[in-house]
């Protein structure tokens, strides 16, 4: 077998295979072997054509495809290894002969190293982020803790805006019944407007106890086409209504929730704290955002477009494995939205650019500022990940291989380059808003 390697633009190659006509025979004969059951020819019994004869009634190319799938693998595997280039894309596989007696040849286009200039990313100004915390902030967090700690209670008079009914219902469109039409025990809270059209206006005013017909329309957008548009009645039992009964923000609550004894000391020494470290965190994520952007719009990327093929598609598997994780999947995903497969993939494709761009960057800056990772920070790192998936870190060490291993090493360089650039970078105010 020979290799030839061909440097092509945009960080490019293509390898050129050329497997002997001895090696294309004999995967020929492989798929001969493998074939031959599915003939069945005159003079013969099924299965026992001879080659020769299938060949001449059929045409040698009969067997072509087959011998082909079972040397491209092996052919490729062997030429990544000797072409000498770092390859980071899956081939673009062409065929360019094939042909009986002759040698198999292909082509396989790849993405190489791209190229990286970087501009600035030091020194970069970033917007100083306001850590006071203010009292409706605190308010705020107050009524979230309110509404966490609030009690259900069931009340004996008619439905009012904003109360929860407990309901069984059943759904019907030209008299009969449909899928996802019907429920029980279900908690609908009147004013949220998560039934369709006027639903919940209908059960105002209504006690527990009473059985109502509820009309409502379809919306002509809905996403379930044979009900869009159309009219429907539900008949519906009202089980239970249920208010939301919040705790009085006192001294005592305060007690109830914390070691505090009163309210002032719950704010001062619980809530304003905890909203001053949140401040903090999301004042450092703009921080890196804001740098890794700009050291990214700094740079020149050369890149090739079948490394961002590559990355589209891994992205849009993340994207299957986490629907397919909350039940959802991407059929059901692709009918909710209304896309194609082939429309998820190009709405991918700007993320995955940068993406791409982002980690190369800051592999291109690490590397400028000899910025490394040690066994024990990237150690450190698939603790994190065995603690989230509950498994041992020797376990996960097994998996991932050293491949992964190394890529954990490349993920804590990255970080410690956007902590460099942070670090680097020069605060300045936020430009205040022109008044009218």
């Amino acid at each position: 077998m020979s290799v030839q390697v061909e440097k092509l633009e945009k960080c490019e190659a293509k390898l050129t295979i050329e497997v002997s006509a001895q090696e294309f025979e004999a995967a020929m004969q492989k798929a001969y072997n493998e074939k031959k059951g599915k003939f069945s020819l005159p003079g013969f019994r099924k299965g026992k054509a001879p080659r020769n004869v299938i060949e001449k009634m059929y045409g040698p190319a009969v067997f072509y495809e087959d011998a082909a799938n079972k040397i491209i693998p092996e052919a490729y595997e062997k030429a990544y290894e000797q072409a000498g280039i770092e390859i980071l894309s899956r081939p673009e596989i062409d065929v360019t002969q094939i042909e009986k007696g002759k040698s198999f040849i292909f082509t396989a286009r790849v993405a190489t190293k791209p190229e990286v200039t970087l501009g600035q990313y030091k020194g970069l100004a970033v917007e100083k982020s306001d850590l006071t915390v203010t009292e409706e902030e605190i308010a705020a967090e107050l009524a979230k803790k309110q509404e966490e700690n609030a009690r259900m209670q069931t009340v004996e008079r008619p439905i009012e805006d904003g109360d929860i009914a407990t309901i069984d219902f059943e759904g019907f469109v030209d008299g009969a019944p449909f899928e996802g039409g019907k429920g029980t025990d279900y908690e609908l809270k009147i004013g949220s407007h998560s039934f369709i059209d006027t639903f919940e206006q209908q059960l105002i005013g209504k006690s527990a106890g009473e059985s109502v017909e509820v009309a409502v329309t379809f919306p002509e957008e809905y996403n379930a086409e044979n009900l869009a548009g159309k009219p429907a009645t539900f008949q519906v039992t009202i089980k239970k209504v249920t208010v939301k009964e919040l705790p009085e923000l006192d001294d005592e609550f305060a007690s109830e929730i914390s070691d505090c004894e009163t309210l002032q000391a719950y704010k001062e020494t619980v809530v304003k704290p905890s909203l001053e470290e949140t401040k903090k965190t999301q004042a450092e994520n703009i921080k890196k955002n804001a740098c890794l952007e700009k050291a990214v719009s700094n740079a020149t990327i050369v890149m090739s477009d079948l490394m961002i093929a590559d990355e589209t598609d891994k992205m849009v598997e993340e994207m299957a494995t986490n629907f397919q994780q909350q039940g959802i999947t991407m059929d059901m995903y692709m009918k909710y939205t209304g896309m194609n497969k082939e429309q998820i993939v190009e709405n991918t494709k700007p993320r995955a650019k940068e993406r791409l761009e982002s980690q190369l960057v800051l592999e291109a800056i690490a590397k400028a500022e000899n910025i490394t990772a040690t066994d024990e920070e990237a150690d450190e790192q698939l603790q994190s990940i065995a603690t989230m998936y509950k498994m041992e870190v020797t376990k996960v060490k097994d998996i991932i291989g050293e491949t992964g291993y190394q890529n954990v090493k490349k993920d804590v360089c990255a970080q410690k380059a956007i902590s460099f650039m942070v670090e680097q970078s020069v605060e300045q105010e936020q430009a205040s808003q022109t008044e009218e």
